[in-house]
């Protein structure tokens, strides 16, 4: 049986990431595509998914609108009732500044955070441990197949 059909929109509204990721419309279709068609995520991802690339200013003011943290975040994700997927916006100035904390690289960064924005689409999630060992599994092991070293290790040991 054949997978269903992903779309995806990727909006630029801060310039620094063109800059930084210059082929970024191409890599972040291919990701979540490649994402979608994987056995391990489930349920098949098919629809219409929207990535907007933004700032912390936006994405503070996203995450105190809809989660009542007046703080910026890496990424936020926004189901959409009326498509199979919805969007997710994901801040510059965060992913930039955790990959410098962590020592990794940008581009590495940005595809995890865009990754894990598009699994919570999915409905996975990392409130209770069970959960996010299996959300952390698929993220690794979709990155490993990209030759992005496993992004929880990394963190664990440059903490």
């Amino acid at each position: 049986m054949a997978k269903p059909k992903l779309e995806v929109i990727v909006s630029v509204e801060h310039a620094a990431w063109k800059k930084k990721w210059p082929r970024l419309k191409q890599d972040v279709a291919a990701l979540l595509q490649g994402a979608a068609g994987r056995d391990e995520v489930k349920p098949a991802a098919g629809g219409l998914v929207s990535v907007v690339l933004t700032n912390d200013e936006t994405l503070q003011r996203l995450n105190l609108e809809f989660r009542g943290k007046n703080k910026p975040t890496n990424v936020l994700s926004f189901p959409d009732s009326a498509e199979p997927l919805g969007g997710m916006a994901v801040s510059y100035q965060s992913v930039l500044r955790e990959a410098s904390e962590q020592k990794k690289k940008f581009i590495s960064h940005a595809k995890h955070m865009i990754l894990h924005g598009f699994l919570h689409l999915l409905g996975y999630d990392h409130v209770a441990k069970r959960e996010a060992r299996l959300m952390e599994g698929i993220e690794i092991a979709i990155l490993t197949d990209l030759g992005i070293p496993n992004p929880y290790l990394i963190e664990k040991t440059s903490a």
